[in-house]
């Protein structure tokens, strides 16, 4: 699975700024009319979703390790102390993408309009204004 299929923890809020799934989102970077700063948030979204791949992978890893049916003599201090290093260094990895994310949604100029969808639902027709309150023996106009 590559990097831009991979969900990622980030992927809801760049869902709600552009009003697009991630994959249209994608379509549309490598279009003419992309933002820089949409490309931006994508590429690191991309990477984000790679780091939250190794955390799991390790925590995955470390959890397999310490399986009640596993034996204890394969258990291994100096392994599970190089897992705690590695999944130390990919947690701040994932930290590290989620704050710069996180940043770059919130300082970035708003979505061009052409960048939100377009309604499917016709617009209604603007309200007809009432007509004028005739009074009991007025004149009927002509």
């Amino acid at each position: 699975m590559s990097a831009s299929t991979r969900p990622s923890s980030m992927d809801e809020p760049l869902v709600n700024l552009y009003g697009r799934t991630v994959a249209e989102l994608q379509g549309l970077a490598g279009g003419p009319d992309a933002s820089p700063a949409m490309v931006r948030a994508l590429e690191l979204r991309s990477f984000l979703a790679l780091a939250e791949e190794q955390v799991a992978q390790v925590r995955d890893r470390v959890r397999a390790a310490m399986a009640p049916d596993r034996d204890m003599g394969d258990l291994s201090a100096e392994s599970l102390r190089f897992d705690a290093q590695w999944l130390e260094a990919a947690l701040a990895t994932r930290d590290g993408y989620r704050n710069a994310l996180d940043d770059l949604l919130r300082t970035m100029p708003p979505p061009a309009p052409s960048s939100r969808p377009l309604s499917t639902t016709p617009a209604a027709a603007p309200p007809q204004p009432a007509a004028p309150l005739r009074r009991a023996g007025a004149p009927q106009p002509r």
